[in-house]
């Protein structure tokens, strides 16, 4: 039972925000409000998680459901009456948060390559998508924060993440039609912003 960990939220909040900056750093002072939001979300979220199970206390409060306290206070657990339901979202949460990971990740290592290089990244992930590394925090949030451990913080905050960096990419965007001109409209031709075209080939450049 996960209930006052404190130590253990403590913990896993500067493991993940550290992974946050490592592979999702500021650009410029006008990013930090959208990395704020992340970072609000993470603090908020395994504070729940770990320490006090606020959805569970306020869902049983404000709206009379007979909840308890039980698996940590799991929501799934918790609305289908078996610790079973919690396994289950817990795979399949971990499984949507390896895939936007990797392609953090992998977005992270070809832009930087390309950066080094002077060129576009047109390869890999960015064959797929032209913000990987955007759609894989989505994922990460969507699989940890909506199908894993659903709280009333990661519900709220999931709408509000995406938004934000669909701003932020279509900012990027002018800037990188300024950089690469004609060579970056093909490839905003050809590749989705953020939602990958399943079937589509990807390029190893």
């Amino acid at each position: 039972m996960h209930v006052g960990a404190w130590g253990l939220a403590v913990l896993v909040m500067v493991i993940v925000s550290w992974l946050l900056y490592r592979y999702l750093a500021p650009q410029s002072w006008r990013e930090w409000g959208r990395v704020g939001v992340v970072q609000a979300f993470i603090i908020a979220f395994y504070a729940e998680m770990y320490g006090f199970p606020l959805t569970i206390y306020f869902l049983t409060r404000f709206f009379g459901l007979d909840l308890a306290w039980t698996e940590g206070g799991n929501l799934w657990a918790q609305l289908f009456g078996t610790p079973m339901a919690h396994i289950v979202a817990m795979l399949l949460g971990y499984a949507i948060v390896f895939g936007g990971a990797v392609m953090v990740a992998d977005g992270w290592r070809r832009v930087h390559k390309a950066r080094r290089e002077g060129r576009l990244a047109t390869g890999g992930v960015y064959a797929q998508v032209r913000h990987p590394q955007y759609t894989g925090l989505f994922l990460i949030v969507f699989g940890e924060g909506i199908v894993h451990w659903p709280t009333i913080v990661s519900v709220i905050a999931f709408p509000v993440i995406v938004i934000a960096y669909t701003l932020l990419a279509k900012r990027e965007e002018r800037q990188m039609i300024k950089e690469f001109g004609d060579e970056y409209r093909a490839y905003r031709q050809r590749v989705p912003m953020l939602i990958p075209r399943f079937g589509s080939e990807v390029q190893e450049t």
